[in-house]
């Protein structure tokens, strides 16, 4: 008779989350947006389990030097509907930068995690902002301090 072992459960002390900063400037949106995928979902982390959020906080900046290859600048298409009949709204990927480029690596990076509550609390830790500046340097400073 085999014995089986028990699978490693994390409990709520051990969840710690981190604050890490990623900078967009010349990457590529698919590549950039994958990564801060494991990194919510806490792929990187030993202690990863699928039905729990286990996974950082991610503060991206710079979100509107981000690349995208080929001409998808024109024949991406983004759609949104009002909830009316005719509402139907469709917008390029050029337009979308140009207006709110944060809403551009928002939607990749929801498209590639779970569809169910973890994932909704995981979205919840993205943090993206256009510029340099962030409102978020006591955390992450504070994240440095007890890392070291």
């Amino acid at each position: 008779m085999a014995i089986r072992q028990k699978m490693y459960q994390p409990k709520n002390a051990e969840l710690k989350p981190e604050w890490r900063v990623v900078n967009a400037d010349g990457k590529t949106l698919g590549r950039l947006s994958s990564e801060i995928a494991t990194l919510l979902q806490g792929k990187h982390r030993a202690g990863y389990v699928p039905y729990l959020n286990t996974g950082d906080y991610v503060v991206v900046i710079n979100a509107e030097k981000i690349r995208v290859t080929g001409s998808k600048l024109e024949q991406k298409k983004y759609y949104r509907h009002s909830g009316y009949h005719g509402g139907l709204k469709e917008t390029t990927l050029q337009e979308l930068l140009a207006t709110y480029p944060e809403r551009v690596i928002q939607q990749s990076v929801k498209g590639m995690l779970p569809k169910n509550t973890p994932g909704k609390r995981m979205l919840s830790r993205l943090k993206v902002y256009a510029g340099e500046s962030h409102p978020h340097s006591a955390q992450v400073s504070q994240n440095q301090d007890t890392a070291e």
